[in-house]
């Protein structure tokens, strides 16, 4: 493919961007609780323009702290946020890379209920996204007028510290989207009641910003095309404001698709499939002549072809660009074998920042968030470095040994790379998983791993006894507990791999993990009826809600059976036996069932040299404790890295 067709120039207004590749607005939540953005936040936005990207568009930053509720991406109220801003413009500039910052009014409804303290507002007093008991502000015309003073104020700040452009944040379901949409906006003044009234607030937003920056600074608006629920904005409505916008001033549109009443196009997980945003473009095309920047789970590939359809003028990458930050450099040289997949887990990016209030980082590169704190320096001393599994840990940790300058061989008792990641890349939905295994199994060829597959290592390997570090990565295993009949079952990894086990029409799942119902999926979309039996209330229990926003409706779509509150107690040749929260047994009937029970380190190798050679082994991913992929290739990645 060629990929020279992302590296032309095009301008937005009267700037130049020097490729047609952008960098999502991603919050970090890294910033301090006086406003300030923090340093790592500027190595990390440093990164990504080193990387080749033509235009960042950071993540939102906030007019006040109020408006922020309780969010860590920076706000604009104080001038001594400007300098802190201004290293990261000229850390970013330097290469040649536009930065644009965006401006928010604030999440409104959507607020996080968990970093939220007070009551949200919104354009009316509609309940809050995550605690519907709690209804929000309706900002009054007098509020209005001040935000529209801030934006000016911000506006102008963020102009002195040196950015490119600016773009509001009027996105999927926000304070501004609140305004411009009559599912939320049920206010009968001057700021609702007809479209063009409902999209003041917003055009209000445009000319302060404009008044405030001058006629040649480019504006730049994010808004989803279509909110995809019932009562929600639909495309057809959307083109005339998009047209309202561009009359307006504004310079480019940075289209796509949601609302947080599906949150699954927020964070588009794996489910979604490749550029699953990318239909809004041809009709935005007609209906306005500015330019059109697009995201959405897009690839390299999904990239030319949208610049080539003429439909987009700018093709964004978000999570893709955490993942590697210089994929537009490796396409730029002809090295696209090496540009590292986003696997579209959202575990260690979003994942982080809902889950755990911390700050961003990545599943699958382990230095996003900390640019600032890991060096990529080799080590002093070449040593001889042993890593045993060939699973995603042990290849990252053979991978950023060989890195930083040792000598690496790696043992693998299977004829193939990959590990566990082998059969979680089976279902056609989790492409990104196999182009890692690709991406890893090309790494260990361009950095020299010694691989030596089909062999299964002892404590006795004579060379364990040479080695200066060991690391042992040899995973997990599938649970196969003490349940009458247990033998009549097929584990889960088997169930994966080899779908010809899945013998006849009516296959059950004993556990409703998110490996069984991936499976379950998968088995279902190949035309067989599909069944999980889950002792708990819920299935994929583990997984948060973004991704499972996706993964339900497609289990209910393709029609697998969930039964919840039923715990198996027998695996019976022709079904299983199952007994209900309430003590009644329930017996279902199936043809092939598939134990999917959980995992269990596979740690007795690990035990054994880890004892005889305690001083130089390190156990780490899986076999040391069972853990989602990122765990393993963050434990790899610092085994590798560091070793003494």
């Amino acid at each position: 493919m060629d990929y020279m067709k992302l590296f032309t120039p095009f301008k937005i207004g009267k700037m130049e961007v020097k490729n047609r590749i952008v960098m999502s607005p991603m919050g970090l939540n890294a910033a301090h609780p006086d406003g300030r953005i923090d340093d790592e936040e500027i190595h990390y936005f440093e990164e990504r323009a080193r990387g080749g990207v033509g235009l960042i568009i950071m993540g939102c930053q906030f007019l006040t702290e109020e408006l922020a509720q309780g969010s860590l991406e920076g706000y604009l109220d104080k001038t001594h946020v400007i300098p802190q801003l201004t290293n990261l413009c000229e850390s970013v500039q330097k290469y040649g890379t536009k930065i644009s910052a965006q401006l928010s009014c604030g999440t409104g409804k959507n607020a996080f209920s968990n970093m939220l303290n007070d009551v949200p507002v919104s354009a009316s007093p509609i309940p809050s996204m995550f605690n519907p008991d709690l209804l929000c502000h309706a900002l009054t015309v007098e509020e209005i007028q001040e935000i529209m003073k801030q934006f000016h104020f911000s506006a102008t700040l963020l102009k002195n510290a040196g950015f490119d452009a600016i773009e509001v944040h009027a996105h999927a379901g926000y304070l501004v989207d609140q305004f411009m949409s009559a599912v939320w906006n049920k206010r009968t003044d001057e700021y609702g009641g007809t479209p063009e009234k409902r999209m003041r607030f917003a055009i209000e937003i445009v000319q302060s910003i404009r008044d405030a920056v001058g006629p040649d600074f480019p504006i730049l608006f994010r808004i989803a095309c279509k909110h995809h629920f019932e009562g929600g904005r639909t495309i057809e409505e959307t083109l005339p404001m998009l047209k309202m916008l561009e009359d307006a001033g504004v310079d480019a549109l940075d289209i796509d698709s949601g609302s947080y009443e599906n949150i699954e196009y927020i964070f588009p997980p794996a489910y979604l499939g490749d550029a699953c945003m990318e239909d809004v473009c041809e009709p935005t095309r007609k209906a306005v002549s500015i330019p059109i920047l697009n995201s959405g789970n897009h690839t390299p590939e999904t990239a030319v072809r949208l610049i080539e359809s003429g439909n987009a003028d700018f093709v964004m990458f978000g999570r893709p660009l955490i993942a590697d930050p210089e994929i537009p450099k490796k396409l730029l040289k002809g090295k696209r074998k090496e540009v590292r997949p986003c696997i579209r887990c959202n575990d260690d990016c979003i994942g982080r920042i809902i889950t755990r209030l911390t700050k961003i980082s990545c599943s699958v590169n382990p230095i996003a968030g900390f640019e600032g704190r890991i060096i990529d320096n080799k080590a002093e001393e070449s040593k001889k470095v042993v890593v045993i599994g060939g699973g995603p840990g042990g290849m990252e940790a053979a991978r950023s040994a060989a890195m930083a300058g040792h000598s690496v061989i790696l043992f693998e008792k299977d004829n193939s790379l990959g590990g566990q990641l082998k059969s979680a890349a089976t279902p056609d939905f989790k492409s990104q998983l196999r182009e890692l295994v690709e991406w890893y199994k090309h790494q260990m060829v361009i950095l020299n791993v010694d691989v030596r597959l089909n062999t299964e290592v002892s404590e006795d390997l004579p060379e364990l006894v040479e080695a200066d570090a060991i690391i042992v990565a040899t995973g997990a295993t599938p649970l196969m507990p003490e349940i009458k009949g247990i033998e009549n079952a097929v584990d889960i990894i088997s169930a994966h791999i080899n779908p010809e086990r899945l013998k006849g029409e009516k296959i059950i799942y004993c556990g409703g993990g998110l490996s069984a119902c991936d499976s379950a999926l998968e088995t279902a979309m190949k035309g067989k009826k599909t069944i999980i039996v889950e002792m708990l209330d819920e299935v994929a229990v583990d997984d948060h809600f973004i991704n499972k926003a996706a993964l339900i409706p497609m289990l209910n779509q393709y029609g697998v059976e969930i039964y919840t509150g039923h715990k198996v107690i027998e695996i019976a040749p022709n079904g299983v036996k199952t007994l209900t929260k309430d003590g009644q047994e329930v017996f279902i009937e199936g043809d092939t069932m598939v134990a999917a029970l959980g995992m269990k380190a596979n740690n007795t190798i690990a035990e054994k040299i880890a004892s005889k050679y305690h001083i130089k082994t390190r156990v780490i991913g899986d076999c040391e404790k069972v853990g989602r992929v990122g765990n393993a290739i963050r434990s790899g990645f610092y085994a590798g890295r560091y070793i003494e």
